[in-house]
């Protein structure tokens, strides 16, 4: 597998960086965000995502009669990761979950109504799978869907709740699974999209171990209409598990791990202990060449990723047919990548001692307080996109042939 970008790929992140050079601002790009930089919640963040919609830039992979270039993923996964790198918005659920999903099953009403506002950016969504009894299980989620008629309109009545909503507070509309077969797990769930400011709706805040807003979502005999139903009634949960899929990848960059990982090794390789260069200790030079090798290994990974998601890509424009994205690849690096990167926020926290307890932006701490802000976050990567635990059973069932109860 050749790992090496093309100089047409390399020409093109560099024209990248060249945009980020030219909209540099602090308050569109903070890596001490962690990997909730990504989401597109301030006026400043949406006009920035609005640039890179005039550029071009969102929807690159999306067919040309949706307003696409069918380029391939690996510009996604270039411009991504260099907005990561900087602690920018990305380009997200948007244009990978809802636009992708979307121009596969999406009727053309959905289409024409919200694919030219995703590739504007003028429109920002929120997913609802969580609930509070159906967390990495999304299969078990019961937010109910019931038949009804409405003002001369047939459609299904809403009620119940769902949690960690991280968007719900500033997005516009709703990705919304919901129980329309109370007898079929699997085969009992229908996505519909839902404007977020209907009066039924209410929004409470939680906020996380990360200083961040996530949200619990209760909805109370709200009316969709049969036009919002997006692809077939019941087949939801099939729909969920392929963008799950582009979720997992695209919302677990490398590029932040990898800066976190330079910043501590600047630190090693600076500073002192007891009037001796921490970098001359060999424990500490081991687990550094250790973290280094490790990441390594999970920047291969990630290719591995976009270089499956390419040969799907040509394979569909060859045959016609769809072709499922990468489900094992996908989970094999979300596994690993957000695992190490709990293993590089405690290795930052044991080597920069007592002060890395400071709370990040300290001056005086090691790393200006990096090591605690990255210790309380990466807990919550390994949760989002589907646990640990829910990535191993893909692994075992899909990738090693494993029956579900081994």
């Amino acid at each position: 597998m050749d790992f090496e970008f093309s100089q047409e790929q390399l020409d093109f992140l560099a024209e990248v960086e060249r945009f980020l050079d030219e909209n540099d601002d602090p308050e569109v790009f903070d890596v001490t965000r962690e990997n909730m930089a990504q989401i597109v919640d301030t006026p400043k963040r949406r006009a920035f995502m609005k640039k890179l919609g005039q550029k071009g830039w969102l929807g690159m992979t999306w067919p040309k009669e949706y307003g696409g270039s069918e380029g391939e993923g690996v510009y996604e996964y270039l411009l991504n990761e260099a907005l990561a790198a900087r602690g920018g918005p990305q380009i997200g659920k948007g244009v990978g979950i809802i636009g992708k999903t979307l121009i596969a099953h999406g009727s053309d009403f959905l289409k024409q109504k919200f694919l030219p506002m995703i590739l504007e950016n003028d429109v920002e969504f929120a997913v609802g799978y969580s609930e509070p009894n159906a967390g990495s299980d999304a299969a078990s989620m019961k937010l109910k869907a019931v038949r009804h008629e409405q003002d001369g309109k047939t459609g299904w009545l809403l009620n119940g709740q769902k949690t960690w909503t991280t968007s719900a507070h500033f997005a516009e509309w709703y990705w919304l699974g919901t129980r329309t077969d109370p007898d079929d797990k699997h085969h009992g769930i229908t996505l519909m999209l839902v404007p977020l400011n209907h009066p039924n709706i209410e929004i409470r805040p939680i906020w996380t171990m990360g200083d961040e807003r996530t949200n619990e979502v209760f909805i109370n005999d709200v009316f969709v209409p049969d036009e919002y139903v997006v692809g077939e009634v019941n087949k939801g949960f099939q729909y969920i598990s392929q963008a799950l899929d582009l979720e997992r990848f695209t919302m677990f960059t490398f590029s932040p791990i990898k800066q976190r990982l330079d910043l501590l090794t600047d630190y090693v390789r600076t500073e002192t202990r007891d009037g001796k260069p921490l970098k001359d200790d060999p424990v500490i030079r081991a687990r550094i060449a250790r973290l280094h090798t490790d990441a390594e290994v999970a920047r291969v990974m990630g290719l591995k990723v976009v270089a499956e998601s390419v040969k799907g890509e040509k394979q569909t424009k060859a045959t016609g047919k769809p072709t499922p994205p990468p489900t094992v690849e996908s989970s094999e690096y979300k596994l690993y990548a957000t695992e190490f990167s709990k293993r590089l926020a405690n290795a930052a926290m044991d080597i920069a001692a007592p002060g890395s307890q400071l709370r990040v932006h300290t001056e005086e701490a090691p790393m200006k307080g990096r090591s605690e802000s990255t210790y309380r976050y990466t807990v919550i990567d390994t949760i989002g996109g589907g646990a640990s635990e829910i990535q191993k059973n893909i692994i075992a069932r899909r990738g090693l042939g494993l029956p579900k109860n081994f």
